[in-house]
């Protein structure tokens, strides 16, 4: 398989690798990204990724919550530019869609998108979206949405930089009082922030740890001097970059963005909170969206650049 410019500068975005280290890897894969990410990480060239490295499409990501705390929805919706993104009727109609998915109990896109439109039932969610299309010049995509309804708690919202990041978050609480609320805002800021993975380390799933044991492993044994440790050495080693990178991508796990101290947890902040106000408080799960998440977006002008000092 050619590779091509394009390709290496994509590479070079998620895992932040040499420019000549991504070709080597993607000619070594075939081609083949995901594959490529892993050769430059077993070889160390490369961190886990921290966050998807194509986010590029424009549009907004925004929720709506129940006045009750107990109902509440994410959605994101594409645009082609970013004038169009900003664009009050488009954001007006996005505010709809949100609302559309905080009543729906559609389980899929295609499901929510073949319902009425509960503005004008007349139409479907999808035949509206064309109509948007026609009047705003531009094409338009409901990407996805999630609906969180919480028996034992309350939700909470967040938006970032006017809706490229939107948060939900969920907690099991006694009280909704406006302390709590805004223990909870801090929180969905930091997911905003730090984009976890998991809400609490009962969530990784043990296929990720045995994967991020092997290239751990292979990183090390690449290494001249720490290939000659002993084993046991070698292995505690692993399970403590293991657990530092837990803290990285765990949300209860990773220190609270606020804390004075610099090294308060999320989990500590929340414990201190319920404490503070003689409450039960349970961070249950988050959802976070962010505009254009895994998308890619043509850049062609770089790619030409990238292919220039390649010699291609």
């Amino acid at each position: 398989m050619a590779i091509t410019a394009a390709m290496v500068k994509e590479l070079r975005e998620i895992t932040g690798a040499g420019m000549m280290d991504c070709k080597k890897a993607l000619n070594e894969t075939n081609g083949d990204m995901d594959e490529a990410v892993e050769f430059l990480r077993k070889n160390g060239q490369a961190k886990a990724e921290k966050k998807a490295g194509r986010i590029a499409a424009e549009g907004v990501v925004d929720t709506v919550v129940s006045a009750d705390g107990k109902t509440a929805s994410i959605v994101e919706v594409n645009s082609e530019t970013d004038f169009v993104a900003k664009n009050d009727t488009f954001k007006t109609y996005v505010k709809a869609v949100a609302q559309q998915a905080a009543d729906t109990d559609a389980k899929d896109i295609t499901e929510f998108l073949a319902q009425p439109w509960a503005l004008d039932t007349s139409k479907t969610v999808e035949e509206e979206l064309k109509s948007q299309i026609a009047v705003i010049g531009e094409n338009m995509n409901i990407r996805r949405f999630e609906k969180v309804v919480s028996e034992d708690g309350i939700i909470v919202s967040y938006i970032h930089a006017g809706g490229k990041i939107g948060v939900l978050v969920e907690a099991k609480t006694n009280s909704d009082s406006e302390a709590v609320k805004e223990a909870l805002k801090n929180v969905a800021m930091q997911v905003a922030a730090l984009s976890p993975k998991y809400t609490s380390r009962a969530e990784v799933d043990q296929d990720y740890i045995a994967k991020e044991e092997e290239i751990l492993k292979a990183q090390i044994m690449n290494d001249p001097k720490e290939s000659q440790k002993p084993e046991k050495v070698i292995d505690g080693m692993i399970k403590g970059r293991i657990n530092k990178e837990l803290k990285e991508i765990v949300l209860l796990d990773q220190v609270y963005v606020k804390a004075e101290d610099g090294k308060q947890t999320v989990g500590a902040y929340v414990q201190s909170v319920a404490k503070a106000e003689g409450v039960e408080l349970e961070i249950k799960k988050f959802v976070r969206f962010e505009t254009g998440e895994g998308l890619e977006k043509k850049q062609e002008d770089f790619a030409a650049e990238v292919a220039a000092q390649m010699g291609q």
